[in-house]
Formats: C-alpha cells, sequence, structure tokens
C-alpha cells in the first residue's frame, strides 16, 4: 500500500474510525453478524457507549460498497441474517493497519517511560504526591491487562 493510504490510516488511528474497529472485530471473530459486533462494541466501550442500529448497518453497507467486507446471508427459519467477512482488500487494510497501531503503541510506550523519567525526577524535587503517582500506575497496569488479554485472544485465533 501507498504513502498516502498510510498517511490516512495513521491519521485516523489518533480518531480510532469506528470502521477501523469492525474490521478488527471481524477479523478475529472470521465472521461476524451486526448484533454480534454491536456486542463486541458495546464491551470495548465498557458499557457506555454503543452506535445505533442504523448508524452500524449504515456503515457496514458502506465498508460493503468500498470492498472491505463481504456479506453472506443466512437463514435460520425465517430469520434473515448478514454475516460480513474480510475481503482480502479489507485484510491488507487490516494488516497495515494492525502494523501502523502498533508502532504508535511502541512511540507511545517510549513517551510514557519519558514521562514516567520526568515524574521521578519532579517527584524527588518537590515531594510528589504519591496519590497520582499510584493512580497513573494503575492506569498503566489496566493498560498491560488490556494488552495482554489481546495478545491471548489473537494468539488463540493464530492456527
Amino acid at each position: 500500500m501507498g504513502t498516502d493510504v498510510e498517511r490516512r490510516i495513521i491519521k485516523g488511528l489518533f480518531t480510532v474510525p469506528l470502521k477501523d474497529i469492525i474490521l478488527v472485530i471481524v477479523g478475529l471473530k472470521g465472521e461476524a453478524h451486526g448484533y454480534e459486533i454491536l456486542k463486541e462494541l458495546e464491551k470495548l466501550a465498557i458499557g457506555l457507549w454503543k452506535p445505533s442500529h442504523s448508524n452500524l448497518y449504515t456503515l457496514l453497507s458502506k465498508m460493503v460498497e468500498e470492498g472491505l467486507l463481504e456479506p453472506r446471508e443466512e437463514y435460520r427459519g425465517r430469520v434473515r441474517r448478514v454475516k460480513y467477512s474480510l475481503t482480502p482488500k479489507g485484510l491488507e487494510y487490516l494488516k497495515v493497519s494492525n502494523d501502523l497501531a502498533l508502532r504508535v503503541l511502541y512511540t507511545s510506550v517510549n513517551y510514557h517511560e519519558a514521562l514516567k523519567k520526568k515524574l521521578d525526577a519532579l517527584g524527588e524535587k518537590k515531594g510528589m504526591d504519591k496519590e497520582a503517582v499510584k493512580e497513573y500506575l494503575e492506569l498503566l497496569k489496566k493498560i498491560r491487562d488490556i494488552l495482554d488479554e489481546e495478545i491471548k485472544t489473537i494468539e488463540s485465533n493464530i492456527p
């Protein structure tokens, strides 16, 4: 993929568009229907937010038009469901997006390390509030736990 595509993807990583999150969900599951995607989005947002059904299905249709997702109809009795899977284009987009996300994450870790050193230096000079440092450490631990869980999920999906 060209540099312009990478630029658009990296720009999107800072706002984490819903489209990218949907591609990750479908990529990890292999195939998912709209309601499954909606539930995963709600889980990711720790229950504080979820898109409306109409917004989600409009976005899924747009992603099909863009060639990122492929729909497949299935029926359970009279109930029609559409399951979505990644197309080759969607998989390539997801690979590039994931690589860029990891690079951003590594850079972010470096910033956190630099910030930690700065906080340590300030704490020695000014008697920094230990509660603030403890809260920061708890936040870092939560991020680590989320990343550990993500690594386990990805590893379990590798054939």
